[in-house]
């Protein structure tokens, strides 16, 4: 079976772009919706959050396939850039675009991805000092002291009892 090389690019890059173009929507949403605090919001992009998922998935999945098709058939297997610069000129030139700005896509996936994670991050460290600081009623305890033994607990402890 012959493999319609330009094609089958052609064909994965479409895809990929369009996942791509679709993840950078949705987490230019949620950046939207973590800056409201909308925590229903959040909750409620979580599906399309995982289709998406699941699509790109499917992507590195065709992705793979193909290169090992090319692995088999004498080509260039490391990379898709790679790949569609073996080509003849023509599909090659076709391709060169599409590869280029898909490795763009890609990489403001990931700058959003990290900055979004940093964000959830110090989200959740502001949250764990707001809730030591409830159970410790405010008092930091020493970290050295004799005995070790702590004469009260924190508020909300001491109001459960």
């Amino acid at each position: 079976m012959e493999i319609h090389w330009e094609s089958e690019l052609a064909e994965l890059l479409g895809r990929l772009s369009r996942s791509q173009q679709e993840l950078l929507t949705l987490l230019s949403s949620k950046h939207d919706l973590l800056t409201r605090r909308d925590h229903k919001g959040l909750a409620e992009l979580a599906p399309k959050e995982e289709a998406l998922c699941a699509e790109l998935q499917a992507c590195h999945q065709q992705r793979q396939q193909l290169l090992e098709q090319a692995g088999l058939a004498g080509l260039p297997s490391d990379s898709i850039q790679s790949l569609s610069e073996a080509l003849p000129e023509e599909g090659a030139k076709k391709l060169r675009l599409p590869v280029e700005e898909a490795v763009e896509r890609s990489r403001l996936l990931r700058h959003q991805s990290i900055s979004q994670w940093v964000v959830v991050q110090r989200t959740l460290l502001h949250l764990s000092h707001l809730l030591e600081i409830f159970a410790t009623g405010g008092q930091t305890q020493p970290t050295y002291r004799e005995g070790g033994v702590v004469e009260s607990s924190g508020a909300l402890i001491d109001q459960a009892m």
